[in-house]
């Protein structure tokens, strides 16, 4: 939604970068190119003019002046004034004192309120609710079906006792507001403490439409009465959110379809022409494709910096406990890594959805846009088909697949060869890495790390003296005696093991001399082969 956004963003501030003071003239030519970046990103006039006014004071004033990085200081400052325009704070449902809550949605058809409701219930249920959803759009042809297909999905109850219409051709017959009235007394009857009630919408605003959905409003008394709002309006989206905040009133904002290509002004403009706060947001089809809307997420998704903590809520949801535990104890005793192993991390990773929209949330991500527009993501199914194609005992070795067994696992998964050599060759050194990292030798290749690189610290020198026993400069028998002697009390005082012994103690010690084995780091019951014990 925001990609046309970020790149003009990115552009912008990456041309402050390197200078160790700005001027007034690079501070009017970037809130220029942020003017024009919001302007063409359909953001509402009034709201870039207060934006870019905000930025400009602060920018000019002391607080870029006097920082050490005055162009990471105006991204801050942008970020900042991002939060404040997009509502400042998450704003949550407000649930009654005595249920059930009524939930009223109201918008423009087509918006996408009755998918909405569906994701809404099913994210309402995930938190322990129990909630019902009343269909009172009488008028749009199969609304009523469409709702009870959503409600079963969602696991929801649906209170439908009206058909609606069928086509555009019947003539709209039943009492919506005397639907949603009943609906409100079945939920207290059933004990639902939740009720989402499906309003009828238009295809333009009208006086009939505001009216219904005004008595819709006083006979249920609804707690909070959310306006669906699609984000790929553009302009109209503010001129429409005023005209429903006139006529009927609401308390919250949903954006529906943010995973569109549109360039996503609405979002940015609607909490300050109305003051109402956006709450959610819908970002594609499925019923899980729902989430909360943060301010200061969103400002980062903006700024490219990333959104990592909707990243690790959503991993908390679908990540299953036991096996994270599970493979976590397995990466602690270092047992292998199977192909078993993968195939479970895949499964959990699926759970979590899209994988484009997993890895747009990690920072930095709007640079590598092309490469995961061009993500395969049945590339996966590919790859769990590959490793279910095998036998339990290939999996846990794969060593032993040689070129028949390959054969036949590419007939298996309906791919070619090249593929399974492929995927074997990236797991093996899947496997090299995590064994390195499980005997606390860190990542592999990185300087100045444990494991690294050459002249990583502690690492082993690669060249000549490799492996070799010190010995003495001097070519005099006394003094090649000396600094041997210089040698071996440099070599007690620091640790280091004696020449000859194998680990690391001198002869006279041996494995009774108060040596410990589990400071070798060696496999889990390695330890009953050192020694008697």
């Amino acid at each position: 939604m925001f990609n046309s956004l970020s790149d003009r963003l990115a552009a912008t501030f990456k041309n402050l970068k390197g200078k160790g003071r700005l001027s007034e003239a690079d501070i009017d030519a970037t809130a220029r190119e942020i003017r024009r970046a919001l302007l063409d990103a359909d953001v509402a006039v009034p709201v870039v003019r207060e934006f870019i006014s905000h930025v400009k004071e602060r920018a000019l004033g002391e607080e870029v002046s006097q920082a050490l990085n005055p162009g990471q200081q105006i991204v801050k400052i942008v970020n900042e004034e991002l939060v404040a325009i997009l509502g400042g704070e998450t704003r949550r449902l407000n649930l009654a004192k005595n249920p059930p809550t009524v939930i009223m949605l109201v918008g423009l058809q087509g918006a996408g309120k009755t998918t909405l409701a569906g994701k809404l219930s099913k994210h309402l249920k995930e938190q322990g609710h129990t909630p019902m959803l009343v269909a009172a759009d009488l008028q749009r042809p199969n609304a009523v079906k469409q709702l009870q297909v959503n409600g079963e999905r969602a696991g929801v109850p649906v209170y439908a006792p009206h058909p609606g219409v069928s086509s555009e051709f019947e003539d709209p017959s039943g009492d919506p507001v005397q639907v949603a009235r009943n609906g409100v007394a079945e939920a207290t009857a059933k004990y639902n403490d939740i009720v989402i009630v499906d309003t009828a919408g238009r295809l333009g605003m009208d006086a009939e439409l505001m009216q219904q959905a005004a008595d819709i409003r006083a006979a249920v008394q609804p707690d909070e009465v959310l306006f669906v709002l699609d984000a790929m309006i553009g302009q109209d989206a503010v001129a429409t959110a005023q005209a429903f905040n006139e006529g009927v009133g609401f308390t919250g904002v949903v954006l529906s379809k943010l995973d569109g290509d549109a360039r996503g002004g609405a979002a940015l403009s609607v909490r300050s022409v109305t003051g109402k706060p956006v709450m959610f947001a819908s970002t594609g089809e499925n019923l899980g494709d729902f989430e909360v809307f943060h301010p200061d997420r969103m400002a980062s998704r903006i700024l490219d910096m990333g959104d990592v903590m909707s990243l690790i809520e959503q991993a908390e949801r679908n990540w299953d406990r036991a096996d994270a535990e599970k493979m976590a104890q397995k990466f602690v005793d270092q047992e292998d890594f199977t192909l078993d192993d993968f195939l479970d991390q895949m499964q959990q990773i699926k759970k979590m959805g899209s994988m484009k929209k997993l890895l747009m949330m990690m920072p930095g991500a709007q640079g590598m846009r092309q490469q995961l527009e061009q993500f395969d993501e049945r590339q996966i199914d590919r790859i769990e088909a590959i490793i279910r194609s095998m036998t339990p005992h290939e999996r846990v070795a794969p060593k032993i697949i040689n070129g028949s067994r390959r054969a036949r696992i590419a007939r298996g998964a309906g791919v070619q060869v090249s593929e399974i050599n492929g995927l074997l060759e990236r797991f093996g050194q899947a496997q090299k890495m995590m064994k390195k990292m499980a005997a606390g030798g860190g990542m592999p290749g990185m300087p100045g790390m444990p494991g690294g690189g050459a002249g990583g610290a502690g690492g082993a020198r690669k060249g000549k003296g490799k492996g070799k026993k010190a010995k003495p400069k001097s070519g005099n028998p006394a003094k090649a005696a000396q600094e041997m002697r210089e040698l071996e009390d440099r070599r007690k005082r620091s640790g280091s093991p004696a020449a000859g012994s194998a680990f690391g103690q001198g002869v006279e010690g041996g494995l009774d001399g108060g040596f410990d084995p589990s400071s070798l780091n060696l496999p889990k019951g390695f330890e009953k082969y050192l020694g008697g014990n």
